[in-house]
């Protein structure tokens, strides 16, 4: 029967978010009911709140999570009770075009719960990216979990679940970095040190961050940078070129989303180079470039989608890297909080003090 269980909703744009009661349905066929044990506070939560993404309040916010599958619907075959899961929110379909042309990272018809959680007066939440994690408990598609290994620390290890996968991605699948590539990522945040975290295992021997803090500059070295600039007091592209023999790096990772950020990583690489778009620009943002640069300097422009990662495939992957110990999850983890601490866990984000604060309920 269904379940009432704590969560953290955004009931109105700019609101500060409250922590209510919500009703949790049974799975249905092809759904799973998972009690999450970790779940990182991201800034797409931000955005939602701030309704950025649309303005289908109240959300259930929180998708970057990993937990244990508690019960399943009808003809659920992927995972079972006890499973112990990182939550993705691009479920592939197994038929769409992509799907078909064996491409499924680029599925076109990723799927969600087809039900909904509510609050208990029965008002229908709109769950962050198809998931809803700052909850106890949430319902989603079984193709949403992605079984890893039950030792993992689960506040590392469901970073994966969002933006540590998607900036890792940008740089291993979408960019292809290789051994001995050079590699520039404009952006330290999460997304941005995965990136550099991502070129450094692949084997990129010149790995440069930058960014406009110092704070944020010093952190990327933990993850592989072999070099930082500051935009602040350097000339990014100028820089870049003197740290790669005067060339520009073989693939470019922007990860922040702004024109002026993108246009940098454009005159950034090399000729024939990659340039990756990872960062998030909002609607109102535009790009201008020559188009006689655009095809002089050859190679490839390149948007990435959730790192252009196949959960089956690439979440154990790197679930074994980080046990390993070639893959430092751990060092995204800013602070464990309470469900309770979301609202300030923004303010410490915004303010540019952590890389991922940790909501943990177990």
């Amino acid at each position: 029967m269904p379940q009432t269980v704590k969560g953290v909703i955004a009931r109105a744009k700019g609101a500060d978010v409250e922590l209510v009661d919500i009703v949790v349905p049974d799975p249905g066929p092809g759904e799973a009911v998972v009690q999450v044990q970790s779940c990182g506070v991201c800034h797409t939560d931000l955005h939602y709140r701030e309704g950025g993404i649309n303005d289908e309040f109240p959300f259930l916010l929180g998708h970057e999570a990993a937990g244990v599958v508690e019960a399943v619907g009808e003809g659920v075959t992927e995972v079972a009770p006890g499973d112990f899961v990182i939550l993705n929110w691009r479920a592939v379909c197994g038929q769409c075009r992509a799907c078909a042309k064996g491409k499924p990272w680029y599925c076109f018809n990723t799927h969600n719960a087809k039900q909904k959680m509510t609050l208990t007066d029965g008002t229908e939440l709109s769950p962050a990216l198809g998931i809803g994690a700052f909850i106890e408990k949430t319902l989603v598609a079984a193709g949403q979990c992605t079984k890893v290994d039950a030792d993992a620390d689960a506040a590392a290890v469901g970073l994966l679940g969002c933006g540590v996968m998607a900036g890792f991605g940008a740089a291993v699948n979408t960019g292809g970095v290789g051994r001995g590539d050079s590699v520039a990522v404009i952006g330290c945040g999460g997304v941005g040190n995965a990136a550099i975290a991502g070129a450094s295992v692949a084997g990129a021997t010149t790995v440069i961050a930058v960014d406009v803090d110092d704070r944020k500059l010093e952190g990327a070295k933990k993850f592989g940078a072999t070099h930082t600039v500051n935009g602040k007091t350097e000339d990014v592209v100028e820089r870049i070129r003197e740290l790669t023999g005067g060339h520009g790096a073989d693939v470019v990772v922007e990860a922040v989303g702004r024109p002026e950020t993108y246009e940098q990583a454009f005159y950034a690489r090399d000729l024939a180079g990659t340039v990756v778009l990872v960062g998030v620009p909002t609607p109102d943002k535009e790009v201008t470039l020559p188009m006689i640069e655009i095809f002089g300097r050859g190679g490839a422009l390149k948007s990435s989608w959730y790192g252009d990662c196949l959960p089956s495939r690439d979440f154990p992957m790197l679930v074994d890297l980080y046990r390993q110990g070639r893959f430092d999850l751990d060092a995204f983890v800013s602070e464990r909080i309470a469900l309770g601490d979301v609202e300030s866990a923004f303010e410490k984000m915004e303010r540019g003090e952590v890389l991922r604060s940790v909501v943990v309920l177990r």
